[in-house]
């Protein structure tokens, strides 16, 4: 018959093994998730490349093209919490805390430098969705763009959108080609699928001494997620409605005669192209709400492809 000390370093083995066994267990199964969770990331989508065809909202047709040459002013405003997590127009999921942005006709995805003509800030910004809708308006900003260029509080604010050529095309090429996914998408992770190898265990030396040392607290930093740059505001600045440009003088005063009842009206002759070029525009007018009601009024004078202009 085997001795109580036999018997009770028989049972500490066998406690000690198996401690072992469920503790490899356990790590694996968190290596296991970890591992799902890092295949699930990389199968998140990021859109597909879209133009799209002409459209219409409340009235008004859009016509989205490859313009590379793209340079406008205007009013620009953003959205976020009730679009939150929801799919863009190119078939994204709309993240408010990204700096991305929606646009009536330019293409999707694209880069475009966003200039706050209010604060003189500079930020790049990539198009995903459609939009805005609203009268007056050329760009909806994420909620997390508009907080870098400080218009979150005001609503809306006047700027001037330019695309970035060379970034977007090479934004175009990647989307059409396409991502390349590391798993099937909802392809379960199981044990065979990882490999694993028995980790020879060692005996562990003494912990060496504590030596305590102090640290003086460090100071927060606030974190941007792109570099927004500053550059001087004109004083000298003006928000107009641009009715149309017309290549005959006699078309621009007949619309000149036509919106002289909804207030200043200026036709201004600019040379292009060895030719002069009339440009009709209504204003000053002094704040982007003002801008948006006499734009609507311009639509419904017959004037559909009429603008707003923010001049320095």
């Amino acid at each position: 018959m085997p001795s109580p000390f036999l018997v009770r370093l028989t049972r500490t083995v066998c406690i000690a093994a198996l401690g072992g066994v469920l503790l490899s267990a356990c790590a694996e199964t968190k290596f296991v998730m970890a591992t799902a969770k890092r295949l699930g990331d990389t199968n998140k989508s990021e859109g597909m490349y879209k133009v799209g065809k002409p459209y219409q909202v409340a009235g008004v047709w859009y016509y989205p093209e490859e313009d590379y040459d793209y340079d406008q002013t205007g009013v620009a405003s953003w959205y976020g919490p009730n679009f939150h997590a929801k799919a863009t127009a190119n078939g994204e999921i709309y993240d408010q805390w990204a700096v991305t942005a929606a646009h009536k006709t330019l293409p999707m995805p694209s880069m475009v430098k966003v200039t706050n003509l209010d604060n003189g800030r500079v930020l790049t910004v990539r198009i995903n969705d459609r939009g805005p809708f609203v009268a007056g308006r050329i760009i909806d900003l994420s909620r997390g763009a508009a907080q870098l260029l400080d218009i979150e509080k005001a609503g809306t604010a006047n700027v001037r959108v330019q695309i970035l050529a060379k970034e977007s095309r090479v934004l175009a090429e990647r989307a059409k080609a396409g991502q390349v996914e590391l798993a099937e998408v909802d392809a379960p992770v199981t044990r065979d699928n990882v490999s694993s190898q028995p980790v020879a265990s060692e005996p562990l030396d003494a912990p060496a001494p504590v030596e305590v040392v102090s640290v003086k607290p460090v100071q927060a930093q606030p974190v941007q997620a792109r570099p927004v740059q500053i550059q001087p505001v004109s004083a000298a600045r003006g928000i107009f409605i641009q009715a149309g440009a017309f290549s005959n003088s006699g078309n621009a005063e007949r619309v000149r005669d036509t919106l002289s009842r909804l207030g200043s009206v200026q036709i201004q002759p600019i040379p292009v192209n060895g030719r002069d070029i009339f440009r009709v525009r209504l204003g000053p007018v002094s704040n982007s709400d003002e801008a948006g009601r006499l734009l609507a009024q311009v639509h419904e004078a017959g004037y559909a492809g009429a603008r707003t202009i923010v001049v320095d």
